[in-house]
């Protein structure tokens, strides 16, 4: 646990959704650890166990809870469906109180049917997998964001961060559907924030570049080169250089910061957003 003097968001709640392994599971106890309660998401609950970063979701929750002395509640939602993001809201509202962060992590290229051969295919992806890539990513940030955003507008106080991709900057072959779900994200995002502005709610995007999640090292070969942890920024991040940007932008030094959308990959892309 923390000391006093880190826990700067001390009784606060955050909801972090697809927060039971990989970058999500970090969000969430960086959240923890600055001492706020957690709203731990996720869609499946044997989630965390299928690229070996936990095992269920309930159990995820309880150690995150436990390793750093704050509250949780676990709690299941497709975030695609309304019905369920309300539900998820309102569970996590009910059980840690009202939501003071929103950081909606939940997404990514493996909604495909039948896996990820490659959902990304600009010309030959199936139609259905281009809506669930879609749904994903862009549909649930909007749901989400709507439902928190409309009880943080009730007491004109609120952060909300959303998770978008470097591939939302950048045209690839390779993954064409998914960086324009990302990238209408990072626009959603600047949308939101300046309806937000009056009621004192900031709403940021951030970007990850390939980071070493559990995930990303069990999908793909990894150039051994990019696996060092210092001395280079032409490496793979580390799961906490990327969760430390959550930090800045739920705490105090984030307060009059809203509208943006921050790459985190060490520099790989360098030009204006």
């Amino acid at each position: 646990m923390a000391d006093d003097s880190q826990r700067t968001l001390e009784g606060k709640t955050a909801l972090v959704t697809g927060s039971g392994r990989g970058l999500g599971r970090a969000f969430a106890e960086t959240l923890a650890r600055l001492g706020c309660n957690i709203g731990v998401h996720g869609m499946r609950e044997d989630g965390p166990s299928e690229y070996g970063e936990g095992t269920t979701l309930t159990e995820t929750a309880r150690q995150i809870g436990e390793d750093f002395g704050v509250k949780t509640v676990r709690v299941l939602g497709d975030l695609t469906k309304m019905d369920q993001v309300e539900n998820v809201v309102e569970t996590v509202s009910r059980e840690l109180g009202p939501i003071d962060f929103l950081v909606h992590n939940a997404g990514g290229d493996v909604a495909a049917k039948g896996g990820k051969p490659n959902p990304n295919d600009a010309v030959n992806i199936k139609v259905e997998d281009v809506q669930a890539v879609l749904d994903r990513n862009l549909l649930s940030t909007i749901y989400v964001c709507q439902q928190a955003a409309r009880r943080m507008m009730e007491r004109k106080s609120g952060r909300i961060v959303t998770i978008s991709s470097i591939a939302a900057f950048q045209g690839s072959a390779n993954s064409a559907i998914y960086s324009t779900a990302k990238a209408a994200v990072v626009e959603y995002t600047r949308c939101l924030a300046m309806q937000l502005r009056p009621y004192d709610i900031t709403v940021n995007s951030l970007a990850p570049g390939d980071t070493r999640t559990g995930r990303f090292l069990g999908t793909r070969e990894v150039d051994q080169n990019r696996m060092a942890d210092q001395g280079t920024l032409e490496r793979i991040a580390l799961v906490d250089e990327v969760a430390r940007v959550v930090e800045f932008f739920t705490g105090p030094l984030g307060a009059f910061v809203t509208g943006q959308a921050l790459r985190v990959d060490g520099g790989q892309q360098c030009w204006p957003s």
